[in-house]
């Protein structure tokens, strides 16, 4: 029998992956959960308004669960809501994770706290055969954020394809951003009903980051 979960959402490639697989092997979501700066007005890391997240979410035919902290509290607040999560039965915690054992370590380590499971249906699969699957089952991402110490700016905004992940591994770039090197927003694929109406603004700067600015159409 499947189980339930909550998806720790980023809203970008690896996440919606990560879920996509979840669900087709016939576990069954009950929401998405994001966290955002303290006050709430964009996600950690990929920098998403709450409204376009919560686009994702509708065409999910799921909540958006957020929690809201600055770093130093980032680990007691997800602990919070994790418990939340289990008191109201839910079974695990998918995480978009592919090989990165210090960030897996601290998801087991909270998700010990709160007594809740976890699982990472993308762990110790090759970077490369995960990027083919994503845009072989149609979905698309768009490249909204870089580290400039490490991508061009000129990525931004670039649609997830196999000509780019080629580029960016002509460039000595990992393709799947498992570090941190960029971060992308899911704009459509098997996921959603139809596709997340969003446009593409200004590009703001943030120390070495460059965002897009994200809006709903």
């Amino acid at each position: 029998m499947g189980k339930s979960f909550i998806m720790s959402w980023s809203g970008g490639k690896d996440s919606a992956l990560a879920y996509y697989r979840a669900v087709m092997e016939g576990h069954v979501p009950v929401a998405l959960f994001t966290m955002f700066e303290r006050d709430g007005s964009r996600s950690r890391s990929h920098g998403l308004p709450p409204e376009v997240m919560k686009a994702q979410a509708e065409r999910m035919g799921l909540p958006l669960v957020t929690g809201q902290a600055d770093w130093e509290g980032y680990e007691q607040e997800f602990i919070r809501q994790l418990k939340l999560f289990r008191s109201e039965g839910i079974d695990m915690g998918v995480y978009g994770d592919i090989d990165l054992e210090d960030h897996r370590s601290w998801v087991e380590s909270v998700s010990g706290e709160a007594d809740i499971g976890v699982y990472h249906p993308l762990w110790a699969e090759a970077r490369r055969d995960l990027l083919l699957e994503f845009i072989e089952e149609e979905f698309k991402a768009i490249i909204t954020v870089v580290d400039t110490s490490r991508v061009g700016e000129s990525f931004l905004g670039r649609a997830f394809t196999v000509q780019l992940i080629e580029e960016l591994e002509a460039l000595g770039i990992d393709a799947c951003g498992e570090e941190g090197e960029f971060h992308t927003m899911v704009v459509d694929g098997p996921i959603f009903v139809e596709p997340v109406p969003v446009e593409f603004g200004e590009v703001r700067t943030e120390g070495n980051y460059r965002m897009l600015d994200v809006k709903l159409r």
